[in-house]
Formats: C-alpha cells, sequence, structure tokens
C-alpha cells in the first residue's frame, strides 16, 4: 500500500512539473534580432516583459537571410530587424506567411566618406557604392534625389525605384549595387575617393554616427521603419502583443531617444 501512495504522488509530481513546464514555455518568446540597434533595444524591454510574467529570448544574427527563414520554420516566435520594404520582398520572394506586428523604429541612412570631406567636394563621376539589397536601392536615390543629385522619373513608384530610374545625373555620379549590406563599412574603409550608403544599423556598430559624420543623412520622416514580425498564424498571439506594447512605451522611447541621440529614431506606432 505505502508504495502504490508513494507512486501516486510520484505521477503526481510529474504531472505537476510537466503542467508548469507547459505554462512557463506560454510564456517565454524567442526574438531574433540583429545586434544593433534591436537586440539592445529588446534587452532593454526584458525586464520590462519579466514584470508581465513574459520571458524573453534573443537570438542574435548577422546573416539577413536567414531570421524570416527561421521564423516561418517555428525556430522563433518573431524577430525584429528589417524594414517594411526588405519585409515585404522577402515575402514576396518566398511565399512566407508573416505579418508586421508593429512599427518600432527608423534606422536614418546615411552617405559616408573617408576621403570627401563635405558634399561641395563631391567630383564629377564618382562611384556610389550601394547594397545589393533591392530594397534598399529606391531608399538611397530618393536621398540622393532629395540632396539635389539626380532627378527620378516622375511617374515610378518610389517604392520599386531601380537606378535605370535616373533621368538626370548632373555629376554623372557612378551608382555601384557590389557589395551585401554588411560589407559596406569594409568599402568605406577601403575604397578611396569613394561615397558609400551604409544603413543606419552597420553605421553605429562601426562607430560612425549618421547625424555626426554622414555628408547627409535620411530624416526622421523616412519610410523605412523597423517593425516586429511575426506568423500569421500568431498575430493576436497576447505575449507577441505585450512585446510591441512594451516597445512602444514611454520607457523604451526614451531609451531609445537617450541612447541613440537621433541615430534611431522612435516611431512608438506610428
Amino acid at each position: 500500500m505505502k508504495k502504490i501512495v508513494t507512486l501516486f504522488l510520484l505521477v503526481l509530481s510529474l504531472g505537476f512539473l510537466a503542467a508548469c513546464g507547459e505554462e512557463s514555455a506560454e510564456n517565454e518568446i524567442k526574438v531574433g534580432a540583429t545586434s544593433v540597434p534591436h537586440a539592445e533595444i529588446l534587452e532593454e524591454a526584458r525586464p520590462l516583459l519579466e514584470e508581465e510574467g513574459i520571458e524573453l529570448t534573443i537570438e542574435t544574427y548577422t546573416d539577413y537571410a536567414l531570421p524570416n527563414e527561421d521564423l516561418s520554420r517555428g525556430e522563433l516566435d518573431a524577430n525584429y530587424f528589417q524594414h517594411i520594404p526588405f519585409f515585404e520582398l522577402s515575402m514576396k520572394d518566398h511565399d512566407y506567411e508573416l505579418v508586421n506586428l508593429g512599427s518600432i523604429h527608423i534606422e536614418p541612412l546615411g552617405v559616408f566618406s573617408k576621403d570627401i570631406a563635405s558634399v561641395d567636394d563631391i567630383a564629377e563621376g564618382t562611384e556610389v557604392i550601394i547594397s545589393r539589397s533591392v530594397p534598399d536601392h529606391g531608399r538611397i536615390l530618393a536621398l540622393f534625389e532629395a540632396n539635389g543629385f539626380i532627378t527620378l522619373a516622375d511617374d515610378v513608384d518610389k517604392s520599386a525605384v531601380t537606378i535605370d530610374d535616373i533621368v538626370d545625373n548632373p555629376l554623372n555620379l557612378t551608382f555601384s549595387p557590389s557589395v551585401n549590406p554588411e560589407f559596406l563599412i569594409e568599402a568605406y574603409e577601403n575604397e578611396a575617393n569613394t561615397l558609400v550608403a551604409i544603413n543606419g544599423n552597420y553605421a553605429i556598430e562601426a562607430g560612425l554616427s549618421p547625424v555626426d559624420d554622414a555628408l547627409f543623412v535620411e530624416g526622421a520622416d523616412s519610410l523605412y521603419v523597423n517593425i516586429i514580425a511575426g506568423r500569421a498564424e500568431d498575430e493576436d498571439n497576447e505575449n507577441l502583443q505585450k512585446l510591441v506594447e512594451i516597445l512602444h512605451s514611454e520607457e523604451i522611447t526614451n531609451f531609445i531617444t537617450e541612447k541613440y541621440q537621433g541615430e534611431v529614431v522612435p516611431v512608438a506606432g506610428e
């Protein structure tokens, strides 16, 4: 009889632990992110999530091709690394069933040069090294147009601009989509007398300030907003909704504003 009671208690204990494990798993979220600024922002949000009973695991990536793939396969609950045009092209190219759960911040893109000191020193025929990432091309060309270097065709879809849509280029600038985004800093360091259009996160990670070091930079009205993405089936997931809510909170908005000083701009859900 004693053995039966002991066995019964053991079964109850195992059931209780299993139930606790399932409950714990339900309150855990795993988010893929690039290190700067996304993982830094998530680290700041971690204790706020803990106060809501949600445990956050951050998986850091350097390869932009992987976070959406891993999210689609269920290896992540969400990701935080991409702007909307990149997200939309990824959905189109791979048929991922992912959704935009919320806009969080903008990383203003800047144009840098190690050798050219000011916009007045940009010579005719200067090479402009840009990312191979097609969703960035319209963004870069719009920035050059806004600063008076080129004119784009009036009837072109601004979200799908290509180099072929340049109709006026007084300095005959050569736009070279020659490197992956993660190698733009290397191009900046090694290519003489060139302009390099560098995404804000890579610039910050390399110690460059889009505000202070760029020859010219996007304004805070950029359409290239970084988002939290999740699977379509999890669009109403309460833990992910709470993550977005916290990333829109006054605490996180103030953190982004104070830490990055205009190099990253919170959008607070706009």
